[in-house]
């Protein structure tokens, strides 16, 4: 099971975190994931930026992303992780 964690702390709260996690369950639901991914909110992972909502894949902490750049993180950190 893939462990996803996205910061609903007061920054990334701020910064969108409630759409990072709504495009998170459409996606996971979209692709009939549920039994594969385990997605969940934390607070501050102590990684704030400037620029978007962060977010933990296993034991990695990614920062900046918003719903632009969604597709991306999804591709890149998500899908990549669930290949391994």
């Amino acid at each position: 099971m893939l462990n996803v964690r996205v910061c609903v702390g007061s920054s990334c709260y701020l910064k969108g975190s409630e759409k990072i996690v709504q495009l998170l369950q459409k996606y996971i639901a979209e692709r009939s994931l549920k039994d594969k991914i385990s997605l969940s909110g934390s607070f501050c992972a102590g990684k704030c930026n400037r620029l978007g909502v962060t977010v933990g894949v296993e034991n990695e902490v990614y920062t900046g992303f918003t719903e632009e750049t969604f597709d991306k993180f999804w591709h890149e950190k998500i899908e990549t992780a669930l290949n391994r």
